[in-house]
Order: C-alpha cells, then structure tokens, then sequence
C-alpha cells in the first residue's frame, strides 16, 4: 500500500546521520539515495521513511497534524527506538506508554531534529 512517507529537511547531512543511527537501531537501511533524497526501510518491499531537500528550494516546515508512525513488535522495542531518538537530539512529544485511543496501543511521541513528528508504535492485539 504505502511505499514510503517523505519528510522535508533543511540540513540534509545531519538529519541523515540521525536517521542513520535510529533506524539501524531496529534493523532498517537506506534503500534509495540521490544528492537530495534519502529513504530507509527494513528492505525494498517494504514501507520506509525518506527525507529530502524541498524540490522548490523553499524552507522545508514541519506539517501542522502530519505525523509518521513506525510500528514495532513489543513495547521494549518502542522503548528502545524512543530513548535512541532522545539521544540523537530528537525532542518529547510524549513519552512512551500505554495511550487511551485502543485498548493494547502503546506508543512514544517525538519531534525529529526538523520538527517533523513521529511516533513508534505497537498494538497488542488478542490472538484469536
């Protein structure tokens, strides 16, 4: 369904480092890269996340209700990848727990270092 989420920058180099080391933290890598592009993902056929360079050569902002969410397979995983984020600079949105909007959704809120909004997430669905 969803290929990827593109996220606007306006310093390429270090937000590639930061989404260098905190999506290597959970076993995700480039897949496409240009001089203004990057995007990364657990493999090709996957979903991922890219960020880049606006093509109109404007200020990249942050949308207002945009966010991206990054799902994961336990809630120590969202734990890790939060706590990856905050030592990469990224900055609280909401720390990780669990959230009243589905029984089982656990989730921690962040802001990337170009204010963009993400969140990680897992959902603890009964088995069946």
């Amino acid at each position: 369904m969803i290929g990827y989420v593109t996220l606007g920058t306006n310093d390429l180099d270090k937000a590639v480092t930061f989404y260098d080391q905190l999506f290597a933290s959970i076993g995700a890598g480039r897949f496409l890269e240009t001089e203004s592009f990057v995007a990364w993902a657990k493999s090709p056929d996957q979903a991922g996340l890219s960020i880049t360079k606006p093509f109109n050569g404007q200020a990249a902002t942050p949308g207002n209700g945009t966010m991206v969410a990054i799902q994961l397979d336990n809630a120590e995983q969202v734990d890790a990848f939060y706590q990856k984020a905050m030592e990469l600079g990224a900055t609280d949105e909401g720390k990780p727990g669990p959230r009243g909007e589905m029984d089982g959704f656990y989730a921690g809120y962040f802001r990337d270092l170009d204010g963009n909004k993400l969140n990680a997430f897992y959902i603890d669905m009964p088995k069946s």
